[in-house]
């Protein structure tokens, strides 16, 4: 059931991929997902969701603009060149759930944004790799904030990746920093959502009056990829490619 989930996650984000570009709206963006996903039979899973009844996140996608690290509203505003946009999307199917992240670049972008977005990807899969049945959480962490900070930039500290199964999060907590060797112990059939966030200045990040949406506190640029993995004894499975 979670490769269901995982499959429907991937695809809305390579249906993203395919419709960025300067002139759409994250608005359109957040439509087209809800309908595929729909359209697959499952249930977006990060509209409503929230533990304040008063404030539930309104929206199918988290989709963060520049210095917005993650959970950005849809809305009308137009995506333009030179941007790199974060699309989150997280999709419950039969019980279970999925949850991935891609950052794209909107047209061309400077130099330091494609670094940006190349560095952290790699960093995820840094992280994946180290997923392994008898290995230690923090040999994710680790080996996330090791490949960050050697190419100048900074992992997030106040939001981490998390557990994942009957519930859109679960424990453990998946830091993107930490000491490699320590942590829990991985047991196979774990699975965890891990989502390196990198920021391009601070570490340091605070949040909008929406009580949602964060952003670097230095105003520069973040990038943000997530996959949903299954710990095995040898490579983990990817089920969100």
């Amino acid at each position: 059931m979670m490769r269901e989930s995982g499959r429907i996650v991937g695809e809305v984000l390579a249906l993203m991929g395919g419709r960025i570009r300067p002139g759409i709206t994250t608005q359109e963006l957040d439509i087209l997902a809800e309908e595929y996903i729909r359209s697959q039979g499952g249930v977006p899973a990060f509209k409503g969701y929230g533990s304040d009844k008063r404030n539930l996140f309104p929206s199918t996608l988290c989709v963060s603009i520049d210095d917005q690290v993650v959970h950005g509203f849809p809305g009308p505003r137009q995506l333009e060149e030179g941007q790199i946009v974060s699309i989150d999307v997280g999709v419950k199917k039969g019980g279970y759930f999925g949850d991935a992240a891609r950052s794209f670049a909107v047209g061309r972008v400077s130099e330091e944004k494609q670094r940006l977005l190349q560095v952290t990807e790699e960093a995820l899969m840094k992280g994946i790799a180290q997923a392994v049945a008898g290995g230690r959480l923090y040999d994710i962490s680790g080996a996330i904030q090791e490949w960050v900070e050697k190419r100048g930039f900074s992992v997030v500290r106040d939001l981490v990746g998390h557990g994942i199964g009957k519930n859109l999060h679960e424990e453990p907590a998946v830091p993107n920093f930490g000491t490699s060797g320590t942590g829990i112990l991985l047991q196979e059939g774990m699975a965890l959502a891990i989502e390196p966030m990198v920021n391009a200045g601070t570490y340091r990040v605070t949040v909008d009056t929406d009580g949602w949406t964060v952003r670097t506190a230095d105003g520069k640029p973040s990038a943000h990829f997530e996959h949903t993995v299954i710990v095995q004894s040898g490579d983990a499975e990817i089920l969100t490619r």
